[in-house]
């Protein structure tokens, strides 16, 4: 691709005037059709120091109502955001509907910059371009318009704009070390960043090569992709060709009806083992600090089921320095307005501290798929979008422990009319609780093909017989220790 590039012919002053007046009027309608549309646009400006890459970037947001923008200037991770996965910094920022963000270089600098160094392993670097691939197709299926620029100059160019730049005390500060690196080893990055754009151009994601010489020149290149590929998001009903996903190996679940619920544990045995398993688990947590390591664990049950009070005993256990439980409710407007997995992205745990979800990302297979809160075509693919995100989790270093909390329908019945009639309880009912116990059927329906689906060797599930709260209680401490004494094992 870049190996072999040649510059485009640039037009002469005329032509060049003609075309930069029409496309901006074009672009000025596009950008409202985009917003009435609800198109979310990501912009991946990349390419060498020097390159010009803000300036074009300034004069394009010129363009646009500033609601409707954001510009993200992405220096290297800092030290907090090493504590988090590697996607992590890129897709919190990804836009809403109807709106635009420009990143001003991004996951593709990171990746080419470490790699020039010799800072990622072949292996490390497979992986990274992997989860890039799979992080740009996730948001093209979901409706998103990925557009990716990288700004192409020789090293005597290069070389030039450096030193212009370094003279003047004004602009100085914009000539990095790594700048000046890039340029003395010029022919070492343009074949990282030759092998980078052929690993990850992909149908619908393509890369679009900038002659970046002169400002207008480039400015115009850039503008006229942009319209045209917003032209054909609003108005080709020609669907981007679909990648396959990766599949995944799946472990064997039994349908809840298969599940026996005659599990029971004796007051004093549970409050002896309760003592044991949560002194164990503190004593874990500790190690888990020090040695880094993430924990995200999922529960996931029937209303009722007993999910918070499992939640507290575990929780009784942990540091509150190091863990957060997340309740999961609706989606507000922001979050429904942006790839489903972004509002989850966002709660992810640095390393060495644990994030409890009280319900989760799988909502979207449940609920939302019960409800018509989404589309079928949506909630279909969301099985393999979450196959890959826990995966991602687990590639990062995360331990991953997912609970279903199993009842049957009779016991949820009893116990919602216990909390209807007990006053400190009561706030726990709700008609939805009601209606969704009409809907049991198909819920169930729902939950096995959940767990059929995604009970990966990456992130297993583990059904809690909880008709005895006592005994999901027990056995829920019993999985997250030895689960974690295992890992921990492997650190000594």
């Amino acid at each position: 691709m870049i190996r072999e590039w040649k510059p485009t012919e640039k037009p002469d002053g005329i032509e060049m005037r003609e075309r930069l007046k029409k496309i901006k009027e074009k672009w000025i309608q596009l950008q409202l059709r985009m917003k009435e549309a609800g198109l979310p646009v990501v912009v991946l400006v990349e390419g060498w120091g020097a390159g010009g890459k803000g300036s074009v970037i300034g004069s394009l947001i010129q363009e646009i109502d500033p609601r409707f923008f954001k510009v993200v200037s992405m220096s290297g991770p800092t030290e907090e955001e090493r504590r988090r996965p590697f996607l992590y910094r890129y897709f919190v920022q990804i836009p809403e509907a109807g709106k635009f963000v420009f990143f001003d270089s991004g996951w593709a600098d990171e990746v080419t910059k470490a790699r020039a160094r010799k800072e990622l392993s072949d292996k490390k670097y497979q992986d990274r371009l992997e989860s890039i691939c799979r992080f740009e197709r996730q948001l093209q299926d979901d409706g998103y318009l990925v557009l990716k620029f990288f700004f192409q100059i020789f090293q005597k160019e290069q070389k030039k704009r450096l030193e212009e730049l370094a003279k003047d005390k004004a602009t100085a500060w914009r000539v990095s070390e790594h700048d000046k690196w890039q340029n003395k080893h010029y022919d070492k990055c343009l074949e990282v960043f030759a092998d980078y754009l052929e690993a990850t151009d992909r149908p619908g994601l393509t890369w679009n090569i900038v002659d970046a010489k002169e400002k207008k020149w480039a400015f115009l290149q850039v503008m006229e992709v942009l319209c045209s590929r917003l032209e054909e998001a609003l108005f080709s009903n020609k669907p981007v060709a679909a990648q396959q996903p990766a599949r995944f190996p799946m472990l064997e679940t039994p349908a809840l009806s298969q599940v026996s619920l005659r599990k029971y544990l004796g007051e004093d045995d549970y409050r002896e083992e309760l003592d044991q398993l949560q002194e164990k688990l503190r004593t874990l947590h500790y190690k888990l600090y020090r040695e880094k390591i993430p924990v995200i664990i999922v529960y996931e049950g029937w209303d009722a089921s007993g999910k918070g009070g499992n939640i507290k005993r575990l929780a009784g256990a942990l540091d509150p320095r190091g863990y957060e439980v997340h309740p999961i409710a609706a989606p507000e407007p922001g979050e429904k307005a942006r790839h489903f997995l972004w509002r989850f992205w966002k709660r992810i745990p640095k390393t060495g501290h644990i994030s409890i979800f009280d319900r989760s990302w799988y909502g979207r297979v449940m609920v939302e798929r019960i409800e018509g809160l989404c589309s079928e075509n949506d909630w279909k693919r969301a099985y393999h979008e979450i196959n890959e995100f826990e995966a991602e989790l687990k590639k990062w270093g995360a331990v991953i422990i997912k609970f279903w909390v199993q009842i049957d329908k009779d016991t949820q019945l009893a116990r919602f009319e216990e909390r209807q009639r007990t006053p400190e309880k009561c706030w726990k009912i709700t008609e939805e609780d009601w209606r969704n116990r009409e809907k049991w059927d198909l819920y169930e329906e729902a939950v096995n093909e959940m767990l059929q689906k995604t009970s990966t060797e990456t992130a297993p599930w583990h059904i809690l017989e909880s008709v005895d709260k006592r005994y999901a209680r027990i056995k829920a401490l019993r999985i997250v220790t030895e689960t974690l004494q295992k890992v921990l094992e492997k650190t000594d």
